[in-house]
């Protein structure tokens, strides 16, 4: 039995141990908001900024929440990692969900749909370029920075990071666009490159 946004809102609730007027606080209603969609119907739809809040704290598909698929849409996998805009975060790359992005966008930025990936900023090192809680489009396929500098999710130890690389001969200069960052050199074959990134929705 497929599941209403009322279910799917309310089971996903409650496996967080959340309430939900909690959940409507959080994103900005009245504290009945959410127990007037579930028990009476209002507003029949969840309103799109709302429903993207939800799903991402809930870790839900949007089309469970009532969002209506698109045929030009692609299911890119959001990993549930955050690439730290400052010191690497440890790498746990799991598959968060997958969310619907546009193949038209994909095929602007010359990202194939076999080779993206979205993961989320934390940190500010990267500010004002990236801010934490920022949304990445990571390229997997394009991992050689270009003369001029790009920004790219890398590997260093076990962390991830998100920094400007701009490669110098047989080292690689890892930037922060934030100037009270530092940069550091390392050897290009030291350097592990998961992707070029780009910023995809600006963090609210």
């Amino acid at each position: 039995m497929v599941e209403t946004p009322q279910q799917a809102l309310t089971r996903a609730a409650a496996e967080r141990g959340v309430a939900l007027s909690a959940l409507s606080r959080m994103i900005g209603r009245n504290q009945a908001y959410l127990s007037q969609f579930v028990l009476r119907g209002s507003p029949r739809r969840l309103p799109e900024r709302e429903r993207r809040l939800l799903a991402d704290f809930l870790a839900l598909d949007e089309a469970a929440l009532g969002a209506a698929p698109r045929e030009d849409d692609v299911a890119v996998p959001w990993l549930a990692v955050r690439a730290a805009a400052g010191q690497g975060h440890v790498a746990e790359e799991r598959v968060l969900r997958a969310e619907a992005v546009p193949r038209a966008l994909l095929r602007a930025a010359g990202i194939t749909p076999a080779a993206a990936s979205l993961i989320t900023v934390a940190g500010e090192s990267m500010a004002p370029t990236l801010c934490d809680g920022d949304r990445l489009l990571v390229d997997t396929a394009d991992r050689r920075p270009p003369a001029g500098g790009a920004i790219y999710v890398i590997r260093r130890d076990e962390g991830l990071a998100v920094k400007r690389l701009v490669p110098e001969g047989a080292t690689v200069a890892v930037r922060s666009d934030n100037p009270d960052w530092p940069t550091q050199r390392v050897a290009a074959r030291a350097l592990v490159v998961v992707g070029r990134a780009r910023l995809l929705t600006r963090a609210l």
